[in-house]
C-alpha cells in the first residue's frame, strides 16, 4: 500500500516512510526521519530530524516532534525522539529530543496525550498513559505504565511517576509520585489510593485491600521508614512489593499525606 501525501506537504527525500501513511496539508517531514506504517499525520504537524515513530500513530494538527532540547547547555549532537505504536498526540503536543549523544526521549505504546502537552528532553514514558491538556514534563521525567495526569500539571525535572498513579488538575509535582495513589494540590499531597484507576486496571479486591494496608502502614505507622517498608514487603503482594521498591529507590523523595499542624 502506498502513502497518501497531500500536495502541499513537504517530505524530505532523506526521510524513510513505510506504507499506508497519511500526511496532511502543510505537514513537514525533515531529513533523517523514520516513519513506520499506517500513521496519520495531520495538517501542519512537524517531524524534525532524528525522529522515529512506529505504526498506527495519530499526530494531530501542529504536533512537533524532535525539537531541540530546551537546555542551555545543549550542543548539537545526534540525539533522538522515539515513539512506539498506536499513540494519539493531539493538537500542539511537543516532544523534544534528548541531550546526551545517541540517547532518546521515548514514548511507548497506546499513550494518549491531549492538546498542548509538552514532553521535555530525555523523558521516558511507558505505555497506556493519559496526559490531559496543558500539562508539562520537565527534562528526564519518567512516567510508568497506566499513569493518569490531569490538566495543567507541571512536573519538575528528574521526577518519577509510578504505575497507575493519578495526579489531579493544576498540581505542582516536585518529588516522585507514588504508584497506585492519587496525588493532588499545590503543594501536592497524597489523597488516597487511585481506586477508580485500579478497578479500571483490573485489580482484584484482594490486591486493593493489600494496597490499603500498605497505605495505612506507610502514612499511619510511627516506626522508621525502613521499618514501614519492611512491613509493606511483609504483606507478600506483588503490588505492595512494587510500592516498597519504588520508595526505596526514590532519589528525590516522594509526595506524602498532609501533616497536620
Amino acid at each position: 500500500m502506498s502513502n497518501n501525501i497531500h500536495a502541499t506537504a513537504i517530505v524530505s527525500p532523506g526521510a524513510s516512510l513505510g506504507t499506508g501513511n497519511t500526511i496532511g496539508p502543510f505537514a513537514v517531514i525533515e531529513d533523517d526521519v523514520i516513519i513506520g506504517n499506517d500513521n496519520h499525520i495531520a495538517a501542519h504537524a512537524v517531524l524534525k530530524q532524528k525522529t522515529r515513530i512506529g505504526d498506527n500513530n495519530t499526530l494531530a494538527e501542529h504536533v512537533v516532534l524532535g525539537g531541540l532540547p530546551q537546555d542551555l547547555s545543549f550542543a548539537e549532537k545526534p540525539t533522538f525522539v522515539e515513539i512506539g505504536h498506536s499513540n494519539v498526540l493531539r493538537e500542539g503536543v511537543t516532544v523534544n529530543r534528548a541531550t546526551k549523544e545517541n540517547e532518546a526521549t521515548r514514548l511507548g505504546d497506546e499513550n494518549y496525550l491531549m492538546a498542548l502537552v509538552h514532553i521535555g528532553h530525555d523523558c521516558q514514558l511507558g505505555n497506556r498513559i493519559v496526559i490531559a491538556p496543558g500539562s508539562g514534563m520537565g527534562g528526564h521525567v519518567h512516567i510508568a505504565d497506566r499513569a493518569f495526569i490531569s490538566g495543567g500539571v507541571m512536573v519538575h525535572q528528574f521526577v518519577h511517576i509510578g504505575r497507575f498513579a493519578m495526579i489531579g488538575g493544576n498540581t505542582k509535582i516536585t518529588q516522585d509520585t507514588l504508584p497506585f495513589m492519587l496525588t493532588d494540590g499545590n503543594p501536592a499531597i497524597v489523597r488516597g489510593l487511585n481506586i477508580v484507576g485500579l478497578k479500571r486496571g483490573g485489580f482484584c479486591l484482594d490486591d486493593i485491600r493489600s494496597l490499603k494496608q500498605a497505605y495505612q502502614t506507610l502514612f499511619r505507622s510511627t516506626v522508621s521508614l525502613e521499618g514501614r517498608l519492611e512491613q509493606i514487603k511483609g504483606l507478600a503482594n506483588v503490588y505492595t512489593e512494587e510500592l516498597a521498591q519504588f520508595i526505596s529507590t526514590s532519589h528525590r523523595g516522594f509526595h506524602r499525606e498532609k501533616v497536620d499542624d
